[in-house]
C-alpha cells in the first residue's frame, strides 16, 4: 500500500505551529488532490514535497478506488510560501511516479469547530447499476439532510451480478425526525430495488 508506514509527514513545527495548536505565523491552506496507480512510495513523495515548502497536513484521507491510490489532503502552509512551486514540485512527482493527477488549490480557512458531526448513517444495498447514488443522496439533500461522510463499494462475487455497497454519514437537520427520513427513502428503494437501512450513531461513535 502506498501510505507506508515509512512515509514522513511535516510536523505541525515544521509549518510554524507551537504546542497546543496556534500558528505563530500567517498561514494561507491548499487542498491537495493525487491520483495514481496504486504502488509503494506515492505518500512518502507527495509528503517530502510538503515539508520542503513547509507543509502541515492538517486533514487528510487516502485510499485505493479502483487500483488506484487516491489522496485528498488539506494543508497548510506560511502564508510567503510561493503556490506556483509547490505545484511544481509535485507534477515533478507525477512525472516520476507516472501518476495520473495532481491538483492543488488555495481553500479559505474554516475552523474545526464549525464541522457538523453525524447523528446517523444510511446503509445501502443492491445490485450495481447507474442512478443509485444520486436518488439516495437528492432525496436527502431535499430533505436538508447534510452528508458527512460516503464511501461506496462495487462487489463482484465470481459469476453473480455485481453488488453496489454505499455507506452515508449524515446530519439531520433540526425538527426532522428519523421517520420522515426513512418515508422519503422508501420510495427510493423501491424505485432502484435496493436495500436500505437508516440508523442513529452510537453516542461513543461521534
Amino acid at each position: 500500500m502506498s501510505g507506508e508506514a515509512g512515509a514522513i509527514f511535516p510536523s505541525a513545527h515544521d509549518a510554524g505551529v507551537v504546542p497546543g495548536g496556534r500558528n505563530t505565523t500567517s498561514v494561507r491552506n491548499f487542498a491537495v488532490s493525487v491520483v495514481g496507480r496504486d504502488h509503494p512510495g506515492i505518500a512518502a513523495a507527495v509528503a517530502e514535497v510538503l515539508l520542503t515548502h513547509r507543509g502541515n497536513i492538517e486533514d487528510s484521507q487516502m485510499t485505493i478506488l479502483r487500483g488506484h491510490f487516491t489522496i485528498m489532503l488539506i494543508v497548510s502552509t506560511p502564508e510567503r510560501m510561493d503556490p506556483a512551486d509547490l505545484e511544481q514540485d509535485l507534477e515533478a512527482v507525477r512525472k516520476r511516479l507516472d501518476l495520473e493527477a495532481v491538483v492543488v488549490n488555495e481553500v479559505g480557512q474554516v475552523e474545526p469547530s464549525t464541522d457538523p458531526v453525524a447523528t446517523h448513517i444510511v446503509s445501502v444495498y443492491g445490485v450495481d447499476h447507474p442512478g443509485i447514488v444520486h436518488a439516495v443522496t437528492s432525496t436527502l439533500a431535499k430533505q436538508q439532510v447534510n452528508i458527512t461522510d460516503l464511501t461506496t463499494r462495487l462487489i463482484s462475487p465470481h459469476g453473480r451480478e455485481p453488488l453496489y455497497a454505499m455507506m452515508l454519514e449524515v446530519v439531520l437537520p433540526p425538527g426532522v425526525s428519523l421517520e420522515k427520513i426513512e418515508e422519503s427513502l422508501r420510495e427510493v428503494t423501491e424505485r432502484e430495488g435496493i436495500e436500505l437501512t437508516v440508523r442513529e450513531l452510537e453516542q461513543d461513535a461521534l
